[in-house]
């Protein structure tokens, strides 16, 4: 897909779900003309830093992790270190909900860091605690290390016996309560909040 910048910019202004500026928390400039890579570094700039109704984008966060649980289902007994619940993409969309919820008033959340470093933004800004941000990161950091060796050793997922990350899975669902406290206590699947937006 090829868009020119003006474009993009009308797609992602008026068009675009939350799932595709959550992309944008991550998304770089690799490879062109740097005026090119400049104007989309402004652009994921401006996009990040509007202003968005924290209710709405809460429920479509959500909405958009609960359809990401369906297509990972985990039917043995072991914790898959990335898809579930306490796991890596928890953290992935916790970060992405702060730099969303928070970049029109603190700009430095659009910086392109990576989590364990937008974990500590965060808390520096006052918006997570302290104790729980650095759990939360030292968690990723953990997960990440022990998914990157069961992943080299050649296995299609990245499971542990349940307890072996219990500290961790409780650090990441402690911060999730306090990033989701907001959230509508029903959350409307992705399809039903696309028929009444659409």
């Amino acid at each position: 897909l090829v868009s020119d910048l003006t474009g993009f910019l009308r797609y992602q202004t008026e068009q675009a779900w939350a799932w595709e500026h959550q992309a944008l928390t991550r998304a770089r400039f690799c490879a062109g003309h740097q005026d090119i890579g400049r104007a989309f570094e402004d652009a994921r700039i401006r996009i990040l830093r509007m202003a968005r109704d924290r209710g709405t984008l809460l429920e479509e966060i959500l909405a958009m992790r609960h359809k990401m649980h369906e297509g990972h289902p985990n039917p043995t007994g072991l914790f898959d270190l990335k898809h579930d619940c306490g796991g890596m993409v928890d953290i992935e969309f916790m970060v992405q909900a702060l730099v969303l919820g928070h970049a029109h008033v603190h700009a430095s959340l659009t910086d392109n860091l990576g989590n364990i470093a937008l974990l500590r933004r965060s808390a520096q800004l006052g918006l997570i605690p302290e104790g729980l941000a650095e759990q939360t990161a030292d968690a990723y950091r953990h997960l990440w290390q022990h998914q990157h060796r069961i992943r080299l050793s050649g296995a299609s997922s990245a499971r542990v016996p349940a307890g072996l990350m219990a500290s961790e899975r409780q650090a990441v669902e402690s911060l999730w309560s306090v990033v989701f406290a907001d959230a509508p206590a029903t959350t409307r699947s992705l399809a039903q909040i696309r028929q009444r937006t659409g």
